[in-house]
């Protein structure tokens, strides 16, 4: 007689004294484990189809061994993207050893292994200690520390450091000595903005007329101070300064 077992969910056609793996049951080496869910069972004509599972039948299998599957090693990559991953897997699985094969609601000779005594009290002691732990009177809490009065009032008296002036550091240097006379509109030269004329009234250069007459030494001299790496020379700024100081006239 043969039978076609439902488990993990995966069918197994089985006989008398078969030996297979199956997916993971629950249970240790020795324990008799009963399959309920029976497709198919009989032999040749006489053979019970389920729908879906035949009434009444029932097969029972004695755990052999608990361990895993082969490792299966999954590797996966994506083309013109630098990436691989690759990974293992193995499966849990049980090997048992059918022992009964029943049918018409008849009983298996022997029953499956009832759960553990130590499991069975650790589930009656987990409600208790719940209940021990809700007796017990909860505890007040601590009342927040009050600041002292002392180290506040000392904050109080220590003045805030006034920020130190920066200006004064920050500031250029004086390179040429400003001539008199209200200072010329610096920015009508190409390539003078408002940040570059205060970095020239700074260095001491005020007027078109000094600046036309520039010699290489004064050209020098402001070009480093301004890192313009000969930005003067190129811009032509004496060439400039002379034509406005003409139209200035």
């Amino acid at each position: 007689m043969f039978a076609v077992i439902k488990t993990g969910g995966k069918q197994y056609t089985v006989a008398a004294d078969d030996v297979l793996k199956v997916e993971r049951l629950a249970g240790d080496a020795g324990d008799i484990v009963e399959f309920n869910e029976v497709l198919m069972v009989g032999e040749g004509a006489d053979a019970a189809i389920g729908k879906p599972f035949v009434d009444g039948a029932l097969v029972t299998a004695e755990v052999v061994e608990q361990g895993r599957a082969r490792k299966v090693i999954a590797f996966k990559k994506r083309r013109r993207q630098n990436s691989k991953r690759t990974r293992g897997h193995r499966q849990h699985e049980t090997t048992i050893r059918i022992s009964e094969i029943l049918t018409g609601g008849a009983k298996p000779k022997k029953k499956a292994a009832a759960p553990k005594k130590a499991e069975a009290k650790k589930s009656e002691e987990a409600p208790k200690a719940k209940a021990t732990e809700k007796a017990k009177p909860a505890e007040k809490p601590k009342a927040a520390e009050k600041p002292k009065a002392t180290e506040n009032a000392k904050a109080a008296e220590k003045p805030k450091a006034a920020p130190k002036a920066k200006a004064a550091e920050d500031a250029p240097a004086a390179i040429f000595s400003a001539p008199k006379g209200e200072a010329d509109d610096l920015k009508k030269i190409s390539g003078v903005g408002p940040v570059l004329e205060k970095k020239l009234h700074a260095f001491g250069v005020t007027q078109y007329a000094q600046i036309a007459a520039f010699t290489k030494d004064d050209i020098a001299k402001l070009d480093e101070a301004l890192n313009f790496k000969g930005r003067i020379e190129r811009d032509d700024w004496i060439g400039q300064a002379k034509a406005l100081a003409d139209e200035a006239k």
